[in-house]
């Protein structure tokens, strides 16, 4: 129970410096941990659905003249809770959307991945 005295607002103080410290502590202790993961490659989110190795069978069997249709039953996702069953045709083709994108704008991935190449030089360097 808050008690507007002189002692009751001390302590009800203490409580919330107490609380607002703790808070602080979690927060670094998260970032942190964010931190180390990244460094290490982690970024955390659900793992891919369509992986490199079943985008390039997508790929060389539309070349064949098969239809996204026809190649969906054949493919398994190797991870995740929906292990071993087979991607929606939603996912392939939203793969296959973001594949046109980088082949049509190489320089913009190949930017991209100098950036982030310089971003981690920076992390590396000693402080």
């Amino acid at each position: 129970m808050y008690d507007p005295s002189g002692p009751g607002r001390l302590l009800f103080g203490f409580f919330a410096a107490m609380a607002e410290t703790e808070r602080e502590n979690i927060r670094e202790a998260t970032l942190e941990g964010l931190d180390t993961a990244a460094r290490k490659g982690n970024h955390g989110g659900r793992p891919p659905v369509i992986t490199d190795d079943m985008l390039h069978t997508v790929l060389r069997r539309r070349a064949n003249g098969e239809t996204v249709e026809d190649i969906q039953p054949d493919l398994l996702i190797p991870t995740g809770r929906r292990k071993g069953q087979s991607p929606s045709l939603s996912s392939i083709y939203r793969a296959l959307a973001e594949h046109e994108k980088t082949q049509a704008y190489p320089e913009a991935v190949e930017a991209a991945h100098t950036h982030f190449a310089a971003l981690r030089q920076l992390d590396r360097s000693p402080k």
